[in-house]
């Protein structure tokens, strides 16, 4: 009988929009940006959106069915998780998906399983594992370069420099990069644990990893908005579902 290789799933963490106009006006409804699911399809995986919960019992579920975990994109996070009170530059915040995101992320690093964190994703590990975030990096005098590029998500509007002893260095195979940006919050002190290991050219942080083996990444670009004709940004999707690969063979 042959043996067909399982398919590595992969969870993106949701969000929760609410309709403007139409019959149901102030209705919530879970869901994700497509970019994100495109890009985990186009490399083999299979995409699940997890909705928003509060029921921790169901968010261990979610860690234990799934493979992978890519946190996406989305609201400013609540700077009391790190005991600053808000600046009034901080954008809309969402404390029930920081719970959400931070248990998520709980249990899945418990089960040392691969983590991907994206633009918001990014700021959730950091803060997580103990560091603290830049709650508007516009109003830093030495923050020189535009972080937001408002609107063209697939074009790229910066560079980022790799560290070349880091983990995305051997996955990107590149010194430099250049990215799309769409954020105000930045990384402030990295957690401890965690390295800092991509930087813009006026040196905000743009990408960290956690040492040791487990893999748990941040970045503050989007590459999936990237990844239908960037291959240097497929790459990071590639190696994620790779690594959950080994990780099920090593299981058997």
């Amino acid at each position: 009988m042959e043996c067909v290789e399982k398919k590595i799933v992969v969870g993106i963490s949701g969000s929760i929009i609410i309709d403007g106009s139409g019959n149901f006006a102030g209705y919530k409804r879970a869901y994700v940006n497509d970019d994100y699911v495109q890009a985990v399809i186009r490399e083999g995986g299979i995409p699940y959106i997890l909705p928003i919960t509060s029921d921790v019992s169901v968010i261990e579920e979610f860690a234990k069915n799934i493979d992978v975990l890519i946190l996406s994109g989305g609201h400013d996070i609540n700077p009391l998780l790190w005991k600053e009170e808000p600046s009034k530059n901080l954008g809309e915040i969402f404390p029930e998906r920081d719970n959400f995101d931070f248990t998520l992320l709980e249990n899945m690093e418990k089960l040392k399983k691969p983590i991907l964190g994206i633009c918001r994703g990014e700021q959730v590990i950091n803060t997580y594992f103990g560091g603290t975030l830049y709650q508007d990096i516009n109003s830093l005098e030495w923050a020189t370069l535009k972080h937001n590029q408002k609107n063209r998500p697939d074009l790229v509007t910066h560079t980022v420099n790799i560290e070349k002893n880091s983990k995305l260095h051997e996955i990107l195979g590149e010194e430099e990069i250049l990215v799309n940006s769409f954020h105000h919050l930045a990384v402030k002190t990295v957690a401890p644990g965690f390295k800092a290991v991509g930087f813009a050219k006026d040196g905000v942080v743009e990408a960290i990893e956690k040492e040791g083996n487990n893999l748990v990444l941040g970045v503050q670009w989007h590459p999936e908005m990237l990844a239908e004709k960037n291959n240097i940004m497929r790459k990071l999707f590639k190696y994620i579902i790779n690594e959950a690969k080994k990780e099920k063979v090593d299981e058997r």
